[in-house]
Parts: structure tokens; C-alpha cells; sequence
């Protein structure tokens, strides 16, 4: 059983997109958060992440924490889902290249352009720059960013995207993946499923 830690609206709703895919026994627990953009809500002690954040996963009595971590894990905990390349596939590494690159390069391009910090910063908007060419690159050879497979490599980035769209210039290409991606039955369900307990949290 995997019980999913969540405040809906945050980083945690893509999870249940996430659960969905993998079609595994799962629980979706509400926790209360602080949300530093309004300045509302409290840690709860009920939920096992160190900072009191989601998301936060507890699978079997396995605490795993931040949406990276959380990816890595279940993907190779169900290799039967088929969204990561398993230990010994020679595109194992293009996987790992592609998630790491996530975080390393992806985040802090998106958060860049939301927080305007890239006019007046030459080195900012390179890597901006670099990070819209290196998308474009990948999916004018596949629907995917490693081809005609989705993985968690395409989870985690095109939902940072569709949260972010503005902090990238219009293209088409982008646009058409990340509705390719979001429109999958998991993430379908995933967004209702969501909806649902928004409205449990306030009941």
C-alpha cells in the first residue's frame, strides 16, 4: 500500500497522476501545509516529511520525500508500469540524464522566467535560452523527450511546464507535448481525483 501525503493545488497533485499510472494500491491522506505565497496553513504532524512539506510517500513503512526522490523510487519499485528504463537497459542512462536535468536545469529556467529574472541577466537567460533549445531538440525526434516512450522523465517535466508555461516563449512543439502528456487517462483521473480531495481538505 502506498498512502500519498497531499495538500491539493501543490506539488503533490501531480502524485496522484503519478499513482494512477502505476494502477497500485494507494491512499491519498490530506495533510495541512504552509503556503508561503498567501502566508495561510501549518505543518501537520501527521505528515512524515522532515520539513513538513509534499509531497511525501509512505510505501510499506518506506518514507520517501520531494517529487524527484519520489519518481525514482516507485518507478523502479513497479518496473510492470513500464514508465523507467530498468537497471542494465542501455537507455537507463538518458533517463537519469533526462530527470536530473529536471532539477538541475528546467526548475531554475522556470522559476527565472515567473520571477522576471532574466532581463539585465546574461547568464540566466543563456541557460534559459539553452533549456528551450534543448526541448525543442529532443521532441522534434519523438513525441517524448526520449523518444516514443513516455517516462518519468516526461511526468516530471511536463508538468513542471504546464505549471510554468509563461516562464517560456510560445512554441507549438512545447504546447502540443505538454497536452500529449496531460491528456493521458492517468492524468485524467489524477486531476479529479484531485478536485475530490480539495473538497474532503474543506469539509
Amino acid at each position: 500500500m502506498i498512502t500519498l501525503y497531499h495538500a491539493p493545488q501543490t506539488r503533490s497533485s501531480r502524485m496522484i497522476w503519478l499513482l494512477e499510472e502505476l494502477g497500485v494500491p494507494s491512499e491519498i491522506r490530506p495533510v495541512s501545509i504552509f503556503r508561503p505565497m498567501t502566508g495561510e496553513g501549518s505543518g501537520d504532524a501527521a505528515n512524515p516529511h522532515p520539513d513538513k512539506k509534499v509531497p511525501a510517500i509512505d510505501h510499506d513503512g518506506v518514507v520517501v520525500a520531494e517529487s524527484l526522490a519520489i519518481v525514482l523510487y516507485l518507478l523502479d519499485a513497479f518496473p510492470e508500469a513500464g514508465l523507467a528504463p530498468v537497471q542494465g537497459d542501455p537507455r537507463r542512462g538518458d533517463y537519469l540524464t533526462w530527470t536530473a536535468w529536471y532539477v538541475a536545469e528546467l526548475e531554475p529556467a522556470l522559476f527565472a522566467g515567473l520571477a522576471g529574472e532574466l532581463a539585465g541577466a546574461p547568464m540566466k537567460q543563456r541557460g534559459h535560452d539553452a533549456v528551450v533549445q534543448r526541448l525543442r531538440t529532443a521532441l522534434a525526434r519523438g513525441p517524448y523527450v526520449m523518444g516514443n516512450r513516455f517516462t518519468g522523465a516526461d511526468f516530471l517535466i511536463s508538468s513542471a511546464l504546464a505549471f510554468g508555461r509563461h516562464a517560456f516563449p510560445a512554441d507549438e512543439t512545447i504546447d502540443a507535448y505538454i497536452e500529449r502528456c496531460r491528456t493521458r487517462p492517468a492524468a485524467i483521473r489524477g486531476v479529479a481525483l484531485d478536485d475530490r480531495s480539495g473538497l474532503q481538505a474543506a469539509a
